[in-house]
C-alpha cells in the first residue's frame, strides 16, 4: 500500500515560518508518500519581506512590492497555505493543533514561528502606532497621505526607530526619537559609533532625546494624537507636539501558545531549543515539535550565555536546520541531520542620510557584563584611493580580549562595503583570529577599490598599541 504523507504543520508565516517551508517543499519528493505542508498565519498576506517595509515608507517602492509571494502562490503548488487563520492551543500530547475557527489538525512535525509581539501603544488615540509587521506599514502609510503631518514622535532607537525617523524626516515632517541614554543602537554599537549616526541625523534636522523620561501622557484632539508629554516633575517634563506616534521598542518574543502547551520558556523571555531546533517541555526535548525565529532565544557564541536575537539572517538559518531534521528523521538518515552553530549576531543596516552601519559579536558594554576585560582600535579611512570617484571614508572599532588579544566584536559605519566586511569578521570571530593576527593578514588591493592598507588594519594596530 502506498504511505500515507507525513503532515508538517507551520504556525507562523513570517521569514521563520516561511523558510521552513520552502526547504521542507524542495525536499518533498524524497519523502516516501511526500509530505502535506500547512502554513497557518493570521495576516492575510503570503510572504512579506518585513525589512523592506521602512524603505517603502521612505517611498523607494510601493509597499505592496514587499509582498514577495502571495497566498495563492502556494495554494497553487499544494501548499495548505492559511492566512486570515490563527491557531489558539497546541495539543503536544496528542500532536495536534487548535484552530479558531473550531477545526484540529493533526501533525507528525510541528513548527511554532510565532514571532514577536511589540508593546502596547499606550493609547486608544488614533494616530499612534507599532511598527511591527505590514498591516502597521499600511496604516502609517494612509495617516501621512491623508492626515497634515508636520511633527512626528519616535519611541524607540533600534533599527526600526530610527529607520521610521528618517522615513518621516524625508518627508519634511520634524521628528523627534526619544531614547534612553547614553546613544544610538546601543545593542550594535558601543556611544562613539553610535553618536556618529546621531551627529549625521541631527543635521538632517532630526532631535534626539536620550535620557531616562519616559511618556508620561499623549494627548489628542477629535480622538487624534496631537502632542506627546515626557518627563514626571515639573523640572523635566516637556509637550512635544506630534500629528503621529511610533511606538517602537520592546519586541517581545511570542510565547503564549508555547507556554500554555508546557513548552519551556527561557531567562531571556524566548522559547528554549536545543542546537537541532527541538523545543523542550520540562527536561526532555521534543523530537517532533521545533520552534525558531524572533520567538526563541538563542545562545551566545562568545559569552554562551542565552540572548535573543531577532533577526532574519538569524531565522534562515535555524529554518535549514529544521528542514535538514524534519528529513534526517523521516528518512533514518542521520548524515542528514544539522545543527545551529552558536550566534554572533551579524547586524546591517541601512540608517538613512547614506549610512550603513554593522556590527558583529560583543559591544564593549556586553563585554564587560559578561566579565570580560576588553581593549579596543578605531580607525576612520577612506575605502579606496582619494583620486578615485565615491572614495568615501569609513569608521571601525574592533574589540578584543585584553588578555589572549582575540577578536570580540567589530563595529563600523560607512556609506558602501558594510555588509561584506561584517561577514568577513563573523568568520575572523569563530576562526578566534587576534588582533596581531589581523594587523598582519595580506588584504587584496587595487587603488579603485581599496586601500593599500586598509581601515581593519588601522584599528588592529591602535588596538595593539592599547595593550
Amino acid at each position: 500500500m502506498p504511505k500515507e504523507p507525513r503532515e508538517v504543520v507551520i504556525v507562523g508565516g513570517g521569514v521563520a515560518g516561511i523558510f521552513v517551508l520552502r526547504n521542507l517543499f524542495a525536499d518533498k519528493d524524497k519523502v516516501p508518500g511526500g509530505l502535506h505542508i500547512t502554513l497557518i498565519k493570521r495576516e492575510k498576506s503570503g510572504w512579506i519581506s518585513t525589512c523592506g517595509l521602512p524603505f517603502a515608507l521612505r517611498g523607494w517602492y510601493e509597499l505592496e512590492r514587499t509582498e514577495i509571494q502571495k497566498p495563492g502562490f502556494y495554494l497553487e503548488q499544494g501548499i495548505d497555505f492559511r492566512s486570515e487563520s490563527e491557531v489558539t492551543k497546541l495539543n503536544l500530547d496528542a500532536k495536534s493543533v487548535e484552530l479558531k475557527a473550531g477545526e484540529n489538525l493533526n501533525y507528525d512535525y510541528l513548527v511554532i514561528a510565532t514571532g514577536r509581539k511589540q508593546s502596547v501603544k499606550e493609547t486608544t488615540l488614533d494616530g499612534v502606532f507599532t511598527f511591527n509587521d505590514e498591516n502597521d506599514a499600511c496604516k502609517i502609510e494612509e495617516a501621512l497621505k491623508t492626515r497634515n503631518v508636520q511633527h512626528a514622535f519616535v519611541r524607540g532607537r533600534g533599527i526600526i526607530g530610527l529607520q521610521s525617523a528618517v522615513a518621516f524626516a524625508e518627508r519634511g515632517i520634524k521628528t523627534t526619537i526619544l531614547g534612553g541614554p547614553p546613544s544610538l543602537l546601543p545593542s550594535s554599537l558601543d556611544p562613539d559609533i553610535g553618536d556618529i549616526i546621531k551627529e549625521r541625523l541631527e543635521k538632517d534636522g532630526m532631535r534626539f532625546i536620550l535620557d531616562r523620561r519616559e511618556i508620561t501622557a499623549i494627548k489628542g484632539k477629535a480622538d487624534w494624537v496631537k502632542s506627546v508629554v515626557i518627563g514626571e516633575t515639573a523640572a523635566d517634563k516637556e509637550e512635544i507636539p506630534a500629528e503621529i506616534v511610533i511606538i517602537g521598542k520592546w519586541m517581545l518574543p511570542e510565547t503564549d501558545l508555547a507556554k500554555a502547551a508546557g513548552i519551556a520558556i527561557g531567562e531571556t523571555g524566548g522559547i528554549v531549543t536545543d542546537r537541532a531546533m527541538h523545543v523542550k517541555r520540562g527536561r526532555r526535548s521534543l523530537t517532533e515539535v521545533y520552534a525558531l525565529g524572533d520567538c526563541v532565544e538563542v545562545v551566545d557564541g562568545i559569552t554562551h550565555r542565552p540572548k535573543l536575537n531577532q533577526m532574519a539572517s538569524t531565522a534562515v538559518v535555524q529554518a535549514r536546520v529544521i528542514g535538514d531534521n524534519i528529513l534526517s528523521d523521516i528518512l533514518s538518515q542521520p548524515r542528514l541531520y544539522s545543527t545551529c552553530e552558536y550566534c554572533l549576531s551579524p547586524t546591517v543596516a541601512d540608517i538613512g542620510c547614506g549610512l550603513l552601519i554593522g556590527s558583529v559579536g560583543l559591544t564593549t558594554d556586553a563585554a564587560t557584563r559578561a566579565g570580560l576585560k576588553t581593549i579596543s582600535g578605531k580607525a576612520t579611512k577612506l575605502v579606496k584611493a582619494r583620486y578615485f570617484p565615491g572614495a568615501t571614508s569609513m569608521t571601525m572599532k574592533l574589540i578584543f580580549d585584553a588578555f589572549t588579544l582575540r577578536l570580540l566584536g567589530a563595529q563600523m559605519v560607512g556609506e558602501v562595503c558594510v555588509a561584506e566586511r561584517v561577514n568577513e569578521f563573523e568568520v575572523a570571530i569563530r576562526a578566534g583570529l587576534t588582533a596581531a593576527e589581523l594587523r598582519n593578514m595580506e588584504r587584496s588591493f587595487d587603488p579603485s577599490v581599496a586601500q593599500l592598507e586598509d581601515v581593519t588594519v588601522d584599528a588592529a594596530k591602535k588596538a595593539l598599541e592599547s595593550a
